[in-house]
């Protein structure tokens, strides 16, 4: 690496207020708000919006979507289509 051209890697602290949960690691972001830190010492703290703890990919809390509702919908605009390709007549299924 040449010097003097990378920004500082040093110790952060990124904390969820969400979810109230923060984590210490080492990154090259910054931030003027500090943190006193479980081990005594102060580091910069940046707040995220969304962390593993708050996330439902992690969580394994899911999101109910609307997903019938929009299968429904988008039938009725563009028709369902048989297998072949083509449109289903009325009253022909096209879920074969």
């Amino acid at each position: 690496m040449k010097p003097g051209i990378h920004p500082a890697y040093g110790p952060v602290v990124f904390r969820d207020r969400a979810a109230d949960f923060a984590f210490l690691t080492r990154s090259t972001a910054t931030s003027d708000k500090t943190v006193e830190w479980e081990d005594g010492n102060t580091y910069p703290v940046i707040d995220v919006e969304i962390s593993s703890a708050s996330h439902p990919f992690y969580t394994g809390t899911a999101r109910v979507l609307d997903t019938a509702g929009r299968v429904e919908r988008f039938e009725r605009r563009f028709g369902k289509r048989t297998p072949g390709g083509r449109r289903a007549a009325d009253g022909e299924r096209g879920d074969r």
